[in-house]
């Protein structure tokens, strides 16, 4: 297994084929590391010792670009919320690496006596209670973590455009949108001068899930969102990429939202062409959305070396047109 790694200085986005270090964030002007490492269990589920070993061994590979919440993980064994940017915030501190860093963490959803809403109050009180956890001054990309539609989108919008030129934020993102809200958002925002979103943080995997399938309050990319970003620059950035192992583990059977006869072809093609690769079906996923069209931002998560390696092995697998052609229209005639 390739050992993996973002190239230092990282590459511009390439050609098919070639490595991918790094994409645009969107329109927003910023180069950031392709593969985002999610923070989410991070003094909580992978306790101090294993939470330092993950984060060091990103940082060494050359990766910067780490993604955490302000609910992070309120729903594990012990958790309030607030612990992984509690863990984030002292790793920088004793690291003293923060300027080197794109942090990216959210505000929406409910933990503790924190009520599930995304009013203008709570977007500002829940900014400010992130930056003293992590111990810093500005967010890098702060997202609205949730869209329920009230209050109304142009006092979310206002609310973020004003802590970016307070400098506590630098770029927003939205997560969970519909494209048709994220229009209404980019409108919005052009109209006004304000902030725009710059990126887009959904639930997005190889195989796609059955038709009318509803994750709740998550909301699974589709061909509609895939057509949006292509068309406006808006950057995808997937969670759950890897189905927390269950395309390798035994004892992680496929979620039953993604089981079906077009979704058995794709896995038969995507562990042939691992198997042509030389590499794990959990690096073809995350190298077929970097290579993608539009290219996506798998968000990683390990709390082995194993797992870390595996990952960022990712980088180092080139997939050719022909491959990605045989990926793509996998399944899609049963």
């Amino acid at each position: 297994m390739c050992k993996g790694g973002f190239q230092n200085p990282p590459l511009p986005d390439t050609e098919m084929g070639e490595s991918v270090q790094t994409l645009s964030l969107g329109k927003s002007g910023v180069d950031v590391s392709a593969l985002c490492l999610g923070a989410m269990y991070f003094g909580t589920r992978n306790d101090h010792a294993t939470s330092y070993r993950m984060l060091d061994m990103y940082l060494d590979a050359g990766g910067t670009f780490i993604d955490t919440a302000n609910i992070y993980a309120h729903w594990a064994d012990g958790g309030r919320g607030g612990e992984s940017e509690t863990l984030l915030g002292e790793w920088l501190r004793e690291r003293g690496n923060r300027a080197n860093l794109f942090i990216a963490s959210k505000v929406g959803f409910e933990y503790g006596d924190v009520p599930r809403e995304l009013n203008a109050r709570r977007i500002e009180e829940e900014c400010n209670r992130s930056l003293r956890r992590m111990g810093i001054d500005t967010i890098d990309l702060y997202y609205a973590h949730n869209d329920y539609g009230c209050p109304p989108l142009d006092e979310v919008l206002a609310a973020f455009d004003r802590l970016v030129r307070a400098g506590k934020v630098r770029f927003i993102g939205a997560s969970n949108y519909r494209a048709w809200r994220l229009e209404a958002a980019r409108c919005l925002s052009q109209s006004n001068g304000w902030a725009a979103y710059c990126c887009v943080q959904q639930r997005h995997t190889y195989l796609p899930p059955r038709p009318g399938t509803s994750f709740g309050a998550q909301i699974a990319a589709n061909d509609d969102l895939l057509d949006y970003c292509r068309a406006t620059g808006l950057r995808l950035l997937a969670y759950s990429a890897l189905l927390s192992g269950a395309y390798t583990r035994d004892d992680r059977p496929l979620p039953p939202e993604y089981l079906s006869a077009g979704n058995e072809q794709r896995l038969r093609t995507l562990r042939d062409v691992a198997a042509e690769m030389g590499a794990t079906v959990n690096q073809i996923i995350l190298a077929w959305m970097l290579h993608g069209d539009p290219p996506v931002i798998p968000l990683i998560a390990a709390s082995t070396k194993a797992q870390m390696q595996e990952n960022l092995g990712a980088l180092d697998v080139h997939l050719n047109a022909e491959q990605m052609q045989r990926l793509n229209v996998a399944g899609t005639a049963v």
